[in-house]
């Protein structure tokens, strides 16, 4: 019984669709487009943002109030105990569909699961608006589709992901 508990287990994480962020935890970031930079901040989080088909409105909001609620700052004790808002601190997403890179078969990696632009731009867009409005500010962005090029200085390091349909990972 175990086994079979274990397997489906397996099978559920092989087919599940998420929505994906890995967290950068940086000292400062930028993204230049074109030689122009679009977005710097200081102290903060690069967020890469990663989207598939069967993301909701729920992904969403889940994985922004988890973003900026996550306490990944060090306070007076030197441990992980402040969030970006008790540190005041900025938020760059760029959009990457390269995080549902599908390597298992072969060496060219598929992004078979990755949403496509007419359903990853307004994801995309909704997640950066969400962000903003529980942070309480403005957040950077990249722009979809464009080739970017994205500069950061890693604090700690500390790089975390987090998957909207895996939320005990």
């Amino acid at each position: 019984m175990a086994f079979v508990l274990t397997l489906v287990n397996f099978v559920v994480k092989c087919i599940s669709y998420s929505m994906r962020i890995i967290i950068q935890r940086v000292s400062e970031a930028s993204v230049t487009i074109n030689g122009a930079v679009k977005s710097s901040i200081k102290k903060g989080y690069l967020v890469l943002a990663g989207f598939e088909d069967a993301d909701t409105p729920e992904d969403i909001e889940w994985t922004a109030n988890k973003l900026v609620n996550l306490r990944i700052f060090d306070d007076e004790n030197d441990q992980m105990n402040l969030s970006i808002k008790d540190v005041g601190g900025d938020i760059i997403i760029v959009s990457q569909f390269t995080l549902h890179a599908l390597t298992r078969k072969g060496n060219r990696p598929s992004f078979i699961k990755a949403a496509k632009p007419d359903i990853a731009i307004p994801l995309y867009e909704k997640f950066v608006q969400q962000v903003s409005a529980v942070l309480g500010k403005p957040v950077g962005t990249g722009e979809f589709g464009a080739d970017m090029q994205v500069a950061l200085i890693n604090d700690g390091p500390v790089t975390i992901q987090i998957d909207s349909k895996n939320p005990n990972t």
